[in-house]
């Protein structure tokens, strides 16, 4: 116990002092990857006996968590694996590696557009870093399970099932799902897969985004014709609304479209979703979107730190791969994310929030759905983007 206090107040009183002269990046990056590991092992000890279960939210003081099936199993798994990167302790790769094999199951899932989140984040990182060969084996089967969503007419992967509103319902969510057909295609030689990818990325590109290159977040597809028959939310406030995470979603996706193909459309299309966000008249100060840029009850409508981080850490890569002036404007504003989700008003003081590490993230606003509480994607994302900040301090 007494370990534990002298460690909150060093932590803690470091941000203290970097009031009084402010911090320096490398500062922010190193606390917030100190806080964020010492979060991550007290929530895995909690859950630790808890058998299949995988943390989702606090909420109401109570810590919520899930099995397999839900869309955000793999993220405290891959959370885990980045903190062992950053820091290779036996107890890190141990959690890492117990979490992981709780996602196992997913590989089967085909009623699921999810697997990258799922799959990937878990056990993606920890073979990029442990090279287990089951790891691959896990992600192979898995993909071949992603593969059955793609329609050919369509040219897309189903997000979700058809109902009574949507035939081929299509969401921005799933380009973050792509990379790891890519991964799989480009390590066991499955070209196919990396096919089906860039074919759902354009489609995506022809029909998700409006004149000001903000997106729908659901697109659905007649499965005859194969074109558009519903464009609209629903998860944002309105059809015609931007809701926050479908944009990072859409800037994160393309990045990394463009980074796997070297397609110059796909940079262009990053370029111009990262200028919607980054000029948006109801962006905060700090840089944290409300969780709907249309929000009606703007400046009362919740943060969602989850976006944040998402559009930090895509903002951070393109930064690198954008070779224009505005390379530098997207990391001085994932920069400016950084440092606010790392103050705090967003980081959680250690032992508090239920051990996860970031505050104040919106899941499903319009159901009252985890809203304004810690979630386990917005912890990951944060992450990365701590790490991908820390990489290129390292380069400089």
């Amino acid at each position: 116990m007494k370990n534990i206090f002298i460690g909150l107040i060093a932590v803690w009183g470091l941000f203290l002092v970097s009031c009084e002269t402010r911090e320096s990046m490398a500062e922010v990056i190193e606390r917030g990857l100190e806080v964020s590991k010492r979060q991550a092992v007290f929530l895995a000890k909690e859950v630790e006996n808890q058998k299949g279960r995988l943390p989702r939210t606090y909420e109401g003081g109570e810590l919520k968590t899930s099995d397999y099936r839900a869309w955000i199993s793999g993220f405290f798994p891959g959370v885990l694996w980045y903190l062992y990167e950053n820091t290779p302790t036996d107890e890190l790769k141990r959690y890492a590696e117990l979490y992981t094999e709780r996602v196992e199951s997913a590989k089967d899932m085909t009623t699921t557009h999810d697997l990258g989140f799922m799959l990937y984040c878990s056990f993606g990182n920890g073979y990029r870093l442990a090279k287990n060969p089951h790891y691959l084996e896990v992600m192979t089967v898995g993909a071949e399970s992603l593969a059955t969503r793609y329609d050919e007419r369509v040219k897309a992967i189903k997000s979700w099932n058809s109902n009574e509103k949507w035939q081929f319902p299509v969401i921005i969510d799933n380009m973050m799902n792509l990379e790891f057909l890519f991964f799989l295609a480009k390590t066991t030689g499955e070209k196919r897969l990396m096919n089906m990818a860039d074919s759902h990325a354009q489609t995506t590109l022809r029909h998700h985004f409006r004149d000001d290159y903000s997106c729908y977040h659901v697109v659905s597809y007649d499965t005859l014709s194969g074109q558009p028959h519903f464009k609209g939310t629903h998860q944002g406030y309105a059809d015609n609304s931007a809701w926050a995470r479908g944009q990072a979603w859409a800037l994160y996706g393309y990045t990394m479209m463009y980074r796997e193909t070297g397609k110059t459309e796909y940079l262009e299309q990053a370029r111009k979703v990262a200028s919607y966000i980054k000029n948006h008249p109801n962006l905060p100060d700090d840089k944290i979107p409300y969780w709907d840029f249309d929000a009606p009850d703007i400046p009362a409508a919740p943060r969602d730190a989850s976006a944040a981080a998402v559009m930090a850490s895509g903002l951070i890569e393109l930064s690198q791969l954008d070779k224009s002036k505005e390379g530098a404007d997207w990391l001085e504003l994932a920069e400016m994310q950084i440092r606010s989700l790392s103050s705090p008003e967003y980081l959680a003081e250690l032992e508090t929030n239920g051990g996860f590490i970031l505050k104040h993230s919106v899941g499903n606003y319009n159901k009252n759905s985890e809203v304004d509480v810690p979630l386990s994607y917005a912890d990951y994302y944060y992450v990365e983007a701590l790490l991908r900040l820390k990489k290129l301090q390292n380069e400089n």
